[in-house]
């Protein structure tokens, strides 16, 4: 593909371009330390000036900045200024691959039901289990060994990737993704203790998906007891999350890997928890808050507010009391070396 084919797909977002002789032609994408001749890269601020002088990047995507432009021109890389040259890239390599999607079509060793609902143009892959009640909307992709319970419900274009499971009754959006491994309305973790041990709760609620939500490998979403577990719309879940029964988590949100959260929680809109969050049984998430990684949190965080640690508190004074924390030795050497002059001179 020529440079000039991708800065006229690219179209508006592009703010202005290189004007180099040549037009080279332009096969792939890569990182900038990585880049090799003929592929295209990106340089997201001047932090990264440095990087124009040793990249092997034939063209890259860079912000407005008449410096970094011209220092790509003069090593002869043709170049793309953008207001955002990291979204710019991610629709760049969008022109270079496509993931995998295959064609309409139900395998022969599909089992499926015959009161499911399957839409116009699925792709139903090896060894599907859909069971009674399923309704399945249009242009919907299921890879193999995939499995759907009862009365489930997915909506249009939604993708679920082989190996994941969907429980009873649970309800999937339109252009949803469940990657593999996923477990979507299993049962929460719901016991209740007696004196001879202890009983079962069954969990009679809903699991309910939004669209545009993604579910990563892996991670689990249950249900609850009664009432129903909601992730609302184009919320984006990362691998190995536990979701626990009753959460109602809001739109817009990312959870990183590892993260977990009990049951009963309630998260905002456009809310983003770091890798290995863990948030307690009930507690309340202002809309637009952030948790960094391993942040641990017991109580509610407010709106906007960015937290650390455990337990989490206020995110500057997380980074206060980290930068007191390889100093705690000295500090104890000289407090106990107070403690004694004291001594002595009483």
């Amino acid at each position: 593909m020529k440079f000039s084919e991708i800065t006229h797909q690219l179209g508006n977002v592009v703010t202005a371009y290189s004007n180099l002789d040549t037009d080279p032609e332009i096969n792939g994408v890569a990182a900038v330390d990585e880049a090799i001749a003929g592929n295209i890269s990106y340089i997201e601020s001047p932090k990264f000036t440095t990087s124009i002088d040793s990249t092997n990047a034939t063209a890259l995507i860079l912000p407005n900045d008449e410096n970094l432009q011209a220092k790509a021109t003069n090593r002869g890389i043709a170049w793309i200024a953008t207001t955002n040259p990291r979204l710019v890239f991610a629709q760049t390599i969008g022109l270079f691959y496509q993931p995998y999607s295959p064609q309409p079509s139900i395998h022969p060793s599909a089992v499926i039901h015959t009161t499911a609902k399957i839409g116009n143009n699925a792709a139903i892959g090896a060894h599907v289990v859909i069971e009674q009640g399923v309704e399945i909307g249009n242009d919907v992709i299921i890879h193999p060994n995939v499995v759907i319970y009862p009365d489930v419900k997915i909506g249009d274009r939604t993708t679920l990737h082989a190996n994941c499971t969907i429980h009873e009754r649970s309800q999937i959006g339109a252009d949803c993704v469940i990657h593999s491994g996923a477990v979507i309305g299993a049962e929460g973790f719901g016991f209740v203790p007696t004196p001879t041990g202890w009983l079962k709760m069954h969990q009679s609620g809903y699991t309910v998906l939004e669209d545009s939500v993604e579910i990563g490998c892996n991670s689990a979403v249950d249900r609850p007891a009664v009432g129903e577990t909601r992730i609302g719309k184009n919320t984006k879940i990362d691998n190995l999350v536990q979701i626990g029964h009753g959460c109602k988590i809001g739109s817009g949100c990312a959870i990183a890997g590892q993260a977990g959260l009990a049951g009963g929680v309630k998260i905002g809109n456009r809310v983003i928890l770091a890798g290995q969050v863990g948030i307690a049984n009930q507690v309340e998430i202002g809309d637009g808050a952030m948790a960094s990684a391993q942040t641990g949190i017991h109580k509610d965080v407010a709106p906007g507010e960015v937290v650390s640690g455990t337990p989490a508190v206020a995110h500057k004074v997380y980074l206060k009391v980290a930068a007191i924390y390889n100093h705690l030795p000295a500090i104890y050497q000289q407090f106990r070396k107070m403690q004694r002059q004291k001594i002595n001179d009483d």
